[in-house]
């Protein structure tokens, strides 16, 4: 097995959440009770000093960053990396192009997921950086997918409790009504299929694999079972 890199930090909550799917990942792989787990790197990064340089579109020390740190996995031997959140991947061929890892994409993991599951317009949830971009849409354009963000409005609500709940590990049900709710009106106004929870904290909300009878495509878990299957592949 090649040993693991998870680029983590942005935020914490989900960083731990990838860990635990990863080794539930291997516990279902290991049918014989073996203890066979790969060896994973984690650099955690400092998301005030990443989310600055995104609100001050300096994007080039943004990806600089990212992949200096992806480069330290490198040198701790780290066979491959993948970043634990939607974000960065607004800067993502940037970032390959300046890493030493390969790196697996969450945005390319997820259309494959959306291809599979037959859906043709996806609602995106994510922070303003991931909802007012075009990262999503691009990639999903070449399956002939479109990709929907919510209004103006929604989005710096979204952002909001992203950055003031979430992100610190405040789950709250009212929260999530509420975000539930946004998904209802973009099911009737923009015709959405399904849902893309963009951004890896949400996935620790919304648990189940549908709601509001819409498949929500649980970034993290999808993303973590690309990483295995290259973990055990290469």
């Amino acid at each position: 097995m090649q040993t693991i890199g998870i680029l983590g930090g942005l935020g914490p909550e989900a960083t731990v959440d990838y860990y635990k799917e990863i080794i539930s990942g291997f516990n279902q792989l290991n049918t014989d009770g073996s203890l066979n787990y790969p060896e994973i790197v984690i650099y955690s990064v400092n998301m005030a000093k990443f989310i600055g340089l995104l609100e001050k579109e300096m994007y080039t020390e943004a990806a600089d960053y990212i992949a200096a740190s992806i480069n330290k996995m490198k040198d701790a031997g780290a066979g491959f990396a993948a970043i634990s959140a939607n974000t960065p991947h607004l800067l993502f061929d940037e970032i390959q192009s300046k890493s030493r890892l390969p790196l697996i994409s969450i945005v390319e993991s997820c259309r494959e997921a959306a291809v599979k599951a037959g859906v043709k317009r996806c609602g995106l949830l994510g922070t303003k950086f991931t909802m007012n971009n075009n990262f999503f849409g691009d990639v999903f354009a070449k399956k002939n997918i479109a990709v929907i963000s919510p209004d103006p409005v929604q989005i710096a609500f979204i952002h909001r409790k992203l950055f003031s709940e979430l992100e610190v590990g405040i789950f709250r049900e009212d929260t999530k009504s509420d975000l539930l709710q946004i998904v209802e009106e973009m099911k009737i106004r923009d015709g959405i299929d399904s849902v893309i929870l963009g951004c890896t904290e949400f996935p620790i909300m919304f648990t189940e694999a549908e709601y509001l009878g819409l498949p929500f495509l649980n970034t993290t878990r999808i993303h973590v079972k690309e990483i295995i299957q290259v973990c055990i592949t290469d």
